[in-house]
């Protein structure tokens, strides 16, 4: 029997809804066709942007969208993707394939789809190949109502009144593909770059840093030390492979010990934020600045047959398990990580959505995010739960992993991953400073090697969970292998 005590008394911080956020780049097949398919296709859209993928990602509640890469980024001259479609600049796509890219999605496009998603856009700004001017004039093209060059080429393209902005990062994985920098230039660069990220009329721009790769803590410190008082959030890319870049392993054919290799590594999240954290808290003990978890997930060989540069990978009971237990880590550093974004939304990566033609799926990490919702902007409280090692061979992991918060309205949540594959367990639920009145309870479980095809799109749901009883203390329950759980009291 394994205890789980929940303290609703114990409020601690807001876990930021923006944790729930997606990353879509133009990579492979996630902005074209996963995303837009242009206004004259046969695939039901609204002004080229799919309806289906729209729909679902609205049903999970997508808070913030970050694009343009990633790596594509630093290699992306905003002013070739505004203006009429046929006479934008064509440009070889260097990181993705060697396709060409015909900057048919654009800023206009992008804002467009962000508006029918309803969530906050998120650019990633040319830092590692662009100018200065280009990057403030991108920002006063998006965000300045006044007399000027970029307001007046804006409204020429359509666009008679300026966006809103929040979130804006200058530069992305600088220490690599963005540049090749040291700590101490990016730093430099980007108090020079930042300076003329301006904040026009009432839109304030949230700044984000490059932050480091994995465990770089000297990255994160030089750029903490030499730059924090220009930032606003710094970012962290982690992405779990189970055995390096050398050896990912195939996403669907996985034994077991792959399986906690898996499980072993995406815990390192918890290292990461913890020591990071810790630097962050030397320069800004006040916790102003965020850590922005931009780009995380798993990272696996890609599907045979597909192209090797556009990173489409299938998604099983594996993903659906690391999505929970990289989600219940943000929520428990809510204090500081208040943004993260999964790469990547549709058909790279860990995706939420794979699209083929004009079919679509969700994928069972779609459904965790589904499942998890419940936290966005909600409080943390404290909660722990007396895991065990499992494992194999060398390789041990907590048996259970959990997180829980309240919302405005009064309502418990409580998030659990079993990372056995074999075995359920039976967790007594000690409650204090709530009363149980109500239980609804759902759950997502299955073999791990358990995926969705576009033949048989359902195979891995959610279902409701009902193997539960209403204590004195709380509540009892079991919990089966390899499964993900969502319990709300009242």
């Amino acid at each position: 029997m394994h205890k789980l005590v929940v303290n609703v008394f114990n409020k601690k911080s807001k876990i930021s809804k923006e944790i729930y956020g997606h990353f879509s780049e133009h990579l492979g097949r996630c902005i074209y066709e996963g995303i837009y398919v242009g206004e004259n296709s046969e695939i039901p859209n609204k002004n080229g942007m799919r309806k289906d993928v729209v729909e679902a990602l609205k049903e999970i509640k997508i808070p913030v969208l970050r694009w343009p890469g990633g790596c594509f980024a630093d290699e992306y001259h905003w002013k070739d993707g505004i203006g009429e479609k046929s006479s934008r600049k064509k440009m070889i796509n260097t990181h993705w394939g060697g396709l060409v890219e015909d900057n048919s999605f654009g800023t206009h496009e992008f804002m467009e789809l962000c508006d029918q998603l309803g969530c906050e856009p998120y650019i990633s700004g040319n830092l590692g190949s662009g100018t200065v001017q280009e990057m403030s004039e991108w920002v006063e093209y998006v965000t300045f109502d006044g007399v000027s060059p970029m307001a007046e080429e804006r409204k020429k393209n359509g666009q008679e009144k300026p966006w809103k902005l929040k979130y804006f990062g200058i530069g992305n994985e600088n220490w690599g593909c963005g540049g090749n920098m040291t700590p101490e230039y990016y730093a430099n660069l980007f108090r020079r770059y930042g300076t003329y990220v301006r904040n026009y009329g009432d839109n304030k721009i949230f700044k984000v840093a490059c932050g480091p790769n994995i465990d770089d803590y000297n990255w994160m410190d030089v750029v903490m030390k030499m730059s924090h008082q220009f930032m606003d959030g710094i970012s962290l890319h982690y992405y779990t492979m189970s055995r390096g870049w050398d050896d990912k392993g195939s996403a669907l054919n996985f034994d077991e010990t792959r399986w906690f290799e898996t499980m072993s590594k995406t815990l390192y999240m918890e290292d990461l934020v913890t020591h990071h954290s810790e630097i962050m808290d030397r320069y800004d003990p006040e916790k102003r600045i965020a850590l922005i978890v931009d780009e995380w997930g798993n990272w696996f060989d890609v599907e045979e047959g597909t192209n090797p540069g556009f990173l489409y990978q299938q998604n099983t009971m594996r993903d659906a398990l690391v999505a929970g237990i990289n989600l219940n880590i943000f929520n428990k550093h809510s204090d500081r990580v208040r943004m993260a974004n999964i790469a990547q939304v549709v058909n790279v990566l860990q995706s939420v959505i794979l699209t083929e033609g004009e079919k679509m799926l969700l994928t069972p990490t779609y459904h965790v995010f589904n499942m998890f919702k419940c936290h966005q902007d909600a409080t943390l409280v404290d909660s722990f739960i007396d895991a065990t090692e499992i494992g194999i061979n060398d390789i041990k992991v907590p048996n259970l992993t959990e997180s829980a918060s309240v919302t405005e309205d009064g309502k418990l949540n409580i998030t659990i991953n079993n990372l056995s594959i074999s075995d359920s367990y039976d967790v007594e639920t000690v409650l204090t400073g709530m009363k149980v009145n109500s239980v609804k309870a759902e759950i997502l479980t299955d073999d791990m090697n358990a995926y969705n095809t576009f033949d048989c799109p359902n195979a891995v749901h959610v279902k409701e969970f009902t193997d539960y009883k209403v204590t004195e203390e709380g509540l009892s329950f079991k919990i089966p292998a390899c499964s993900v759980l969502h319990i709300e009291v009242c």
